[in-house]
């Protein structure tokens, strides 16, 4: 069945029955987790995946997708996806650090905290590309040190807030950040058309027309990159970190008029107030019906946003299917930070410490990877740089904060002294909305600087301004009630010293030990 006609038959269906049959617990606090929006699709039984790599050296090919601001709720729409869920392992407890692009995206690339990379917020003084150029972030990327390994590495599409393909602040040469032999990359390609890429040093105007648009021009370079390091027969690593859905979330020409009259999901939690709240939602209003039609015009348009990446993968396996690469690589697709669309009666936007906002997708297939498979053990983009490294055959940096996923790929049994019983989530309230494409009105979630820690029962919040949320996960779910009020003492003293120890910690070891109880 095309991916067309497939979208097609899922447009014509109820939303209720399209949740219903994708959603499933994803094992972080029981309840009813099919209603929640930020809950994984249950990935199906199939057969075992491919043995191990026969690849140059015996290293594997590594490509990642990494899109921008996708949700777990839009991974229905997506048949690609869901076929990689069918042929490879889907991790259910995947979070970010920080529901915000550019501290995610420095975790992602470099496998420490934001208050490790310095990366809090897109811009000022604590975030975007300047603050990851001052702290020297960029030395301790993955790229680097798998382009030092031997692979041929390449990134296409967007890197970081601030990031102009221009050159530098303060400098107007285009320039290629180091370790990177293909570097295609834009500054503002929201809007995927009338974009600049700058091309290995080289800067490129794009414009309107059809085939100007950013995430079929990325497929293109993706395949043409493939096809590239098949020839020159070494293993290869490709990030291809796409724009959307990130808003305005515009969809490629083909797809303009696909799902008809979809709308966003109902949870329990949709155009629901938080019960003893934050002060910071104290003024949301229940959502108008102006509200409620503009959210399911802009989830409408963040699915057919995603066709096109969904294509793009497509075209990937085929490529890698034809060059006779397929079995030696491994193909990855997550997210930078989720979305909510009403949820807690805040209007479309991000930067919680919910789950609609940092619980987020992580897809893997490839070499050893069982099919079909959910791991739930805690995951966190801090993971991956050491995990991509792992599977270069290199040992992960000390300063890396997160851990290979390796052993969980895999499907080995990891003891539970060997692994975290929690996550952090770090957020601080940015300085300045000039400039940033994710600054939001404070109806749409725009708290206070924050650190939460998520566990598998319950999720904690402490507010720089001293407020607290506690929600117990097993009786609910979609995190509604902030029971801080009736948490006793020592739990109370326990959650503090276990977030304080999180927020200091330094290297996965250290970050390991503070998560635990």
């Amino acid at each position: 069945m095309s991916g067309v006609l497939r979208r097609r038959l899922l447009s014509a269906l109820p939303v209720v029955l399209i949740a219903a049959l994708s959603a499933c617990s994803g094992g972080g606090g029981g309840g009813d987790a099919a209603a929640s929006s930020s809950s994984p699709p249950s990935a199906s039984s199939a057969p075992s995946a491919s043995s191990a790599s026969s690849a140059p050296d015996g290293k594997p090919n590594i490509v990642y997708v990494l899109t921008d601001d996708l949700s777990w709720n839009l991974v229905q729409y997506m048949p690609h996806v869901q076929e990689m869920q069918r042929n490879g392992t889907t991790f259910t407890n995947f979070f970010a650090t920080d529901s915000l692009c550019c501290p995610s995206r420095s975790s992602i690339l470099t496998g420490q905290f934001p208050h490790n990379t310095g990366v809090f917020t897109n811009n000022g003084d604590d975030g975007g590309y300047g603050a990851f150029l001052k702290n020297g972030d960029e030395a301790r990327s993955y790229g680097p040190a798998l382009q030092h390994a031997g692979y041929r590495t390449g990134f296409m599409g967007k890197y970081l807030n601030g990031y102009e393909p221009s050159g530098r602040p303060g400098e107007s040469k285009p320039d290629v950040p180091p370790g990177w032999d293909e570097w295609d990359v834009a500054g503002n390609g929201y809007p995927e058309f009338d974009y600049q890429l700058n091309e290995n040093g080289k800067l490129v105007r794009y414009g309107h027309d059809a085939d100007d648009y950013l995430t079929d021009v990325m497929s293109d370079k993706a395949t043409s990159f493939v096809g590239d390091a098949a020839e020159s027969g070494k293993p290869f690593a490709l990030e291809l970190a796409t724009f959307a859905p990130h808003g305005p979330s515009t969809p490629a020409p083909r797809d303009k008029d696909e799902f008809p009259g979809l709308k966003a999901p109902r949870t329990d939690a949709y155009d629901t107030a938080t019960t003893d709240a934050p002060a910071w939602q104290h003024a949301l209003t229940p959502l108008s019906d102006k509200d409620q039609r503009s959210i399911d015009q802009k989830f409408a348009k963040r699915v057919r946003s995603v066709q096109a990446v969904d294509d793009m993968i497509g075209h990937l396996e085929d490529e890698l299917k034809k060059k006779g690469l397929a079995d030696d690589t491994y193909l990855v697709f997550g997210s930078d930070n989720g979305f909510h669309m009403g949820e807690h009666r805040l209007r479309p936007g991000k930067q919680t410490a919910y789950d609609t906002d940092v619980r987020v997708p992580l897809i893997v297939t490839g070499p050893d990877v069982p099919a079909g498979k959910e791991a739930d053990r805690f995951a966190a983009n801090i993971d991956l740089a050491p995990t991509f490294q792992d599977l270069a055959g290199l040992d992960p940096p000390a300063t890396a904060d997160g851990e290979s996923l390796r052993p969980l790929l895999h499907g080995d049994t990891v003891a539970d002294a060997d692994w975290r019983d929690a996550v952090l989530v770090e957020h601080h309230h940015a300085a300045s909305k000039k400039d940033d494409p994710d600054a939001a009105p404070k109806n749409a979630g725009d708290p206070p600087t924050y650190n939460a820690l998520r566990t598998d029962d319950a999720l904690y919040v402490e507010y720089a301004d001293g407020e607290r949320e506690y929600y117990a996960l097993d009786s609910d779910p979609q995190q509604l009630h902030n029971r801080w009020s009736s948490v006793p003492a020592d739990t109370r003293r326990s959650l503090h010293d276990r977030l304080t120890a999180l927020t200091s910690c330094k290297g996965a070891q250290e970050c390991r030990a503070a998560s635990k109880k």
